[in-house]
């Protein structure tokens, strides 16, 4: 046998073993698509929410660390105090900045005998966002509560509506399924009052 005849041979060896698995290659793929694009889906809305947890970690930091330096005399007046309504105003200016829908932050309202103000703004029907100002929050700074030793800070938490969008893509894999639709991330700063 020639090394022609062989080398055809062999060719059409090949040419036949291509053939007779070109459809168990397309059902593995076929098979295999759904599974990626879920995976890459999830890699995404994942990597979305914690890009927001970020995002609201920086603008209540930024919030404390402004309320931090205003003086404490506009606190003790009726409605809601100037220094309140700038951290508020911070806070909302930084999630503009970085194209975080504010939900319409409204003005905060007092909590009962407290230096606490709430601002709340409605993201959805169902989701609100949550900001807290808690313009005396005490830290005790010895374990002993007869030496007196406290540390007046301003604490900024705000709770924020992750919308998920990996339930809408699980649904191609599993018909029916139902994944979180949203979820609060919250994000909390603390930092003592210099004034």
């Amino acid at each position: 046998m020639s090394a022609a005849s062989r080398f055809r041979g062999m060719r059409k060896a090949i040419a036949a073993h291509l053939v007779s698995n070109g459809g168990s290659q397309l059902m593995e793929f076929a098979i295999a698509l759904p599974l990626l694009v879920v995976l890459v889906v999830g890699i995404f809305d994942f990597g979305g929410a914690l890009n927001l947890k970020h995002e609201l970690y920086n603008a209540v930091r930024d919030g404390a660390r402004f309320g931090s330096n205003l003086p404490p005399t506009d606190l003790t007046a009726g409605g809601t105090p100037q220094s309140v309504i700038a951290i508020r105003d911070l806070v909302k200016s930084y999630l503009d900045r970085s194209l975080i829908n504010d939900c319409g932050i409204s003005a905060a309202a007092r909590s009962a005998a407290t230096f606490t103000w709430t601002a709340t703004g409605a993201c959805t029907a169902s989701t609100t966002l949550t900001l807290t100002i808690d313009r005396a929050y005490v830290i005790q700074l010895t374990p002993l509560p007869t030496n007196g030793k406290d540390l007046i800070c301003t604490r900024v938490i705000i709770s924020y509506p992750y919308q998920w969008h990996f339930g809408n893509v699980i649904q191609v894999l599993i018909p029916g399924a139902t994944y979180g639709s949203s979820i609060q991330i919250t994000a909390e700063a603390i930092m003592p009052n210099l004034m």
